[in-house]
């Protein structure tokens, strides 16, 4: 059995050791920048461990997975540039730091990086695991649509607002643990399970970002933070305070969340305050443990013994407990 800390080494040497088969070196060096930036390879490392829980060979599963990672990515150089945003885990975005026209081509060629990794599948294998990616990929495009579209409405309800992270994020998470149950070996009726784990996983690990940005720096470094409220971000926090506030909170967080303000900590300030009066934090954080006790059940159905889960039980449990 492998840890997590020895597949996240196994998948940074793939990454590293990766060949880009291309004449322009323009072309691949900011797809080499957006991958050696950091990033918790969270998808390849939970389907790996996924893998591992049916078989100790992952061997095979190493390169295409890592796939994951770049298609992951890929979509981060794509949101930066539609968001318009200047920072990526501490660093500059990709269109900052080149241009914008080099982050669209760039950010393209890594979803043709990422057919070439999954085309090492073993050929039994092959045309299961593309299917299980490309529906992923299609369901992630569809999500930021949605999100896109949610920007300009006026209300959004709590069932559209996980319907669009379902898609957004939870899908990718699902795949890449059935594409590593798949690859262990697992059986049909396995990978629908761990699919639906990785699913309940994705949306627990969502909402719990959304949580973090506002209310995580100021607990691990005592200053506020709140980046989602500043770009006045439609987050499960806004969201559920619009579905339950009182027609005054409302029209409050509304004026808030649609005026400019010259201090962003003010803006802050305010529509946390707002939030603490309505408890959002408290049902925040029941609804992300409520997806994560799913997932745990539906991981406890997988037939493999206990020992083999503890790993992955383990990764599930700090990835809904963290405070970063």
């Amino acid at each position: 059995m492998y840890n997590q800390s020895g597949i996240k080494k196994i998948v940074n040497k793939a990454l590293v050791n990766l060949t880009y088969n291309t004449e322009s070196e323009r072309l691949i060096d900011p797809v080499k920048y957006i991958l050696s930036i950091g990033g918790k390879r969270l998808r390849p490392v939970l389907a790996l461990m996924t893998c591992n829980l049916f078989t100790d060979k992952i061997d095979e599963a190493v390169i295409p997975v890592t796939g994951l990672e770049i298609f992951h990515n890929f979509t981060l150089v794509h949101d930066d540039i539609m968001d318009k945003a200047m920072v990526r885990r501490g660093f500059s975005t990709v269109h900052s730091k080149w241009s914008l026209n080099q982050a669209i081509l760039s950010g393209d060629v890594m979803v043709f990086i990422t057919n070439e990794c999954f085309l090492q599948s073993p050929p039994h294998l092959l045309p299961r695991v593309f299917r299980v990616f490309n529906k992923a990929a299609i369901d992630v495009c569809t999500g930021q649509q949605l999100d896109m579209d949610y920007e300009k409405a006026a209300i959004v309800s709590h069932e559209e607002y996980l319907r669009m992270i379902g898609l957004k994020t939870a899908a990718l998470i699902a795949a890449s643990v059935r594409i590593g149950a798949m690859f262990g070996g697992a059986d049909e009726k396995e990978c629908d399970l761990i699919y639906e784990y990785g699913r309940n996983l994705g949306l627990a690990f969502q909402i719990q970002d959304d949580l973090l940005d506002t209310y995580g720096d100021s607990k691990v470094f005592g200053k506020i933070s709140g980046g989602d409220i500043v770009a006045s971000k439609k987050t499960f926090l806004f969201v559920k305070a619009m579905e339950i506030a009182s027609s005054g909170q409302k029209k409050k967080l509304q004026e808030e969340y649609s005026a400019e303000f010259s201090d962003p900590e003010a803006k802050v300030k305010r529509v946390i305050e707002i939030y603490d009066q309505l408890n959002i934090r408290t049902i925040t954080e029941s609804l992300a443990n409520d997806y994560f006790k799913t997932a745990i059940s539906l991981l406890d159905k997988v037939g493999v013994p206990q020992e083999r889960k503890c790993e992955l039980v383990q990764i599930t449990g700090s990835l809904v407990g963290r405070d970063h």
